[in-house]
């Protein structure tokens, strides 16, 4: 048997549901292995079909959608012709509530999102679009390995004209501040504590505050070009900007708060978007 790989094939970055951690924003890298025999050109598969072929299968089924595990306790889908609306509670007691166009959600099976799950829904996919030749697949996936702070969070952007503006997908980022040219490990680490599991939104977005049994919530509603978005959680669960959420605009936001704090010093900010890619803020 032959086998072909190709590791970072690509990162896919979305957000899912966890009946204790609320929304969560992740990042997988995807690493492939093709088996089967070779084909007319000595090949398995060639490595320019792997690229378009399979990353955009992987891409188009996960990245950038919100991804809920059927089996979580209490959980309710409802579908309207192309619409979705998911109603999640929490252990807390709280509860989510996303719609969005069908289009932005993936439904598996299972209590939790785990990448076994993922990986196992993707080789199905997989193995329809792939030649004959090619017998076995395997999907790897895995979080990148980061030897400091980080985070996981959620956001949408309504303005994007791609699958950003889905109001609830995410990265897992990490964070690196410096102050006067030297990494400054005690801030990255507050700011990562306190966006662990958070929903970064945009205040013009917010369209209710409301108490219900004793819990405070959020809600965001907007219109993008691929439909109507909206999302309730509760506010502890948020964190509120000004401005859009753009990455650029979140490193401007991180280094104007550092700024705050430490006004006599050079702040830099090196914030990530997921893995590999970020913005740089410098007051």
């Amino acid at each position: 048997m032959n086998h072909l790989f190709v590791d970072n094939l690509t990162v896919i970055d979305f957000a899912y549901l966890d009946h204790h951690r609320g929304l969560v924003g992740e990042s997988w890298i995807v690493d492939v292995v093709l088996a089967g025999e070779l084909d007319e050109q000595g090949m398995v598969f060639d490595f320019g079909s792997v690229k378009r072929t399979i990353k955009r299968v992987i891409d188009e089924r996960v990245d950038h959608r919100l991804v809920v595990p059927k089996d979580q306790p209490g959980l309710q889908v409802r579908e309207h012709g192309d619409r979705a609306e998911i109603e999640c509670p929490l252990a807390d007691g709280s509860v989510v509530t996303h719609g969005s166009p069908l289009e932005a959600v993936l439904l598996i099976r299972g209590h939790k999102v785990v990448p076994s799950a993922v990986s196992a829904l993707l080789q199905d996919e997989l193995r329809a679009v792939l030649p004959a030749n090619v017998t076995g697949i395997d999907v790897h996936l895995r979080e990148e390995e980061i030897d400091g702070p980080y985070y996981h969070y959620v956001h949408g952007l309504k303005k994007h004209l791609g699958n950003c503006q889905r109001i609830a997908h995410g990265h897992r980022s990490r964070i690196q501040i410096q102050r006067n040219h030297a990494r400054d490990q005690q801030l990255e680490r507050e700011w990562a504590r306190r966006w662990q599991d958070i929903y970064i939104g945009t205040e013009e977005d917010v369209t209710a505050r409301f108490v219900e049994d004793d819990i405070s919530y959020l809600s965001f509603t907007y219109e993008a070009n691929q439909g109507e978005f909206s999302l309730t959680l509760p506010a502890s669960r948020v964190y509120l900007m000004e401005t859009d959420t753009t990455v650029e605009l979140i490193a401007a936001h991180l280094g104007d708060a550092c700024k705050r704090t430490y006004g006599e010093d050079e702040i830099q900010v090196k914030a990530f978007e997921g893995v590999g890619k970020g913005a740089l803020a410098i007051r």
